[in-house]
């Protein structure tokens, strides 16, 4: 393990980067700048072919860490967190998600930005921000191209947790496998990829994906200058580590 909770690996041209921050894997800016500086460090190695993004313990990822969402320090984060999910969408090889338990806010985001995934059946995913008065940013750019306007709509402004199989029925999961063969099925899905030229995969990549450019830009500003100053933000972030119901105001 590095001093960073993030372990990476190589091996047969498929990378591994593995999320190493129990109980629940929650995404601190340390964390999130471990996982950039793997990614960054992964992407230059020329023969790799296929990455694959799991995490250590019961579930992928609460989310990120909700008391660096608060003044000053969400000033630094949300920016720091697009990034991350920028640099999971721009690797330049094919990157599967291998997710099982919780897959939830700022985790969530961060497998939307993998190519394909692929999901145990006793996992859920969700988008739980509106629950404390604020929106994710990366979600919102990229959850409609996933699963459609509609779809994601109804996870954004509803807040509630969605099950593997309808994850996979709306197309925000790939495959879905029993829990205890997860890392298995993704290894095995990873070694049928790897077995083909790595750059006519990366030449795939890129025309596959397209570059956020400003849409990162723009959201990114609605949270800190817009959503931030309002009162209901502040409200729902600071109940949450008190264990209270938010008092919405509104404004």
């Amino acid at each position: 393990m590095t001093s960073v909770p993030v372990d990476t690996s190589v091996a047969d041209g498929i990378g591994r980067v593995t999320l190493h921050h129990p109980p629940l894997n929650i995404l601190t800016r340390a964390v999130l700048g471990g996982l950039r500086d793997a990614l960054a460090s992964l992407a230059a190695t020329q023969d790799l072919r296929v990455l694959v993004l799991t995490a250590e313990g019961k579930h992928f990822s609460a989310g990120a860490d909700v008391g660096e969402h608060l003044p000053p320090d969400f000033r630094e984060m949300i920016p720091e967190f697009l990034d991350t999910v920028a640099a999971i969408e721009a690797f330049p090889a094919p990157v599967i998600a291998a997710v099982k338990g919780r897959c939830l806010g700022g985790g969530f985001e961060l497998i939307q930005a993998a190519d394909i995934v692929v999901a145990g059946e006793g996992s859920s995913f969700g988008q739980p921000e509106i629950l404390l008065g604020v929106f994710p940013p990366a979600a919102c750019v990229i959850l409609p191209e996933r699963c459609g306007h509609g779809n994601a709509a109804e996870i954004l402004f509803t807040g509630d947790p969605v099950a593997a199989a309808v994850a996979h029925r709306i197309g925000l999961v790939q495959r879905v496998v029993p829990d205890d063969r997860l890392e298995q099925e993704a290894t095995a899905l990873a070694e049928r990829i790897a077995r083909h030229s790595a750059a006519a995969l990366r030449l795939t990549k890129r025309a596959l994906r397209r570059t956020r450019g400003s849409e990162f830009e723009t959201v990114g500003s609605l949270y800190i200058d817009d959503l931030m100053s309002t009162e209901d933000a502040l409200e729902g972030l600071r109940a949450f580590p008190e264990k209270r119901t938010p008092v919405w105001s509104h404004q």
